[in-house]
């Protein structure tokens, strides 16, 4: 047991260094760091030197090669390495294109939270981009975004309740969620609150700000 930890401590150090390494760009050294823990199973270090190859940093760019590393990370469960698997099929990078597979690792990593999995997911079905277009579900992950407290989330799902296209249309949400992402610093989401408002009733737009206050106040559990 003590060896399995000291194993694990100095994994995790060689990680941070690893981090550090390739933050002040050295590639080259940070490739010989995760190399040995990738190849020992290691989910952050397979994602890691996926994303190398993927980039080409530290190593001759091949796309075959970050799928690989990006997989075998991604079926233990790692959220960014599934993303970016995700991203892969997405592209056709080292792969086919296939968009089935897209969303099936996008889904997997926004079930774990991961705030660009979300964005994507609802953004795919939205359009009907790869998927049966899906406003239900659309809504759906971007709402989880929103209330997560993500602006371009809330931008976005103002966006949604404001046009209306598959879902009810919704002024006061619009504008909930553009008062929102508006004090987040999404500057477009100023002009669409006051594009919205412009169609409300004076006291249709006093309850959307005061959802909107009982919202962030809330840390978002409170905004319906």
């Amino acid at each position: 047991m003590y060896l399995f930890l000291l194993s694990s401590h100095v994994k995790a150090d060689w990680l941070e260094e690893a981090k550090q390494l390739n933050f002040i760009g050295d590639h080259v050294k940070v490739e010989k760091l995760i190399r040995p823990l990738a190849e020992q199973e290691n989910a952050e270090a397979q994602w890691m030197l996926g994303l190398m190859y993927e980039d080409g940093r530290g190593v001759t760019r091949d796309y075959h090669q970050a799928v690989q590393w990006y997989q075998s990370a991604a079926v233990q469960g790692h959220a960014e390495a599934q993303l970016a698997l995700g991203l892969m099929y997405a592209k056709a990078y080292g792969v086919a294109l296939d968009y089935l597979e897209t969303v099936k690792w996008l889904r997997l990593a926004a079930e774990q939270g991961n705030q660009e999995a979300l964005f994507r997911l609802g953004d795919m079905h939205l359009r009907g981009k790869g998927v049966t277009q899906d406003y239900q579900e659309a809504m759906k992950w971007l709402h989880v975004l929103a209330t997560k407290g993500i602006p371009a989330g809330q931008f976005k799902l103002g966006l949604v309740y404001e046009g209306g296209p598959g879902v009810t249309q919704d002024k006061v949400r619009a504008h909930l969620w553009f008062y929102l992402a508006e004090r987040e610093g999404i500057r477009a989401a100023k002009k669409a609150r006051i594009r919205v408002a412009k169609d409300m009733k004076p006291q249709q737009i006093i309850e959307a700000e005061q959802m909107a206050k009982r919202c962030q106040k809330s840390k978002y559990q409170d905004c319906d």
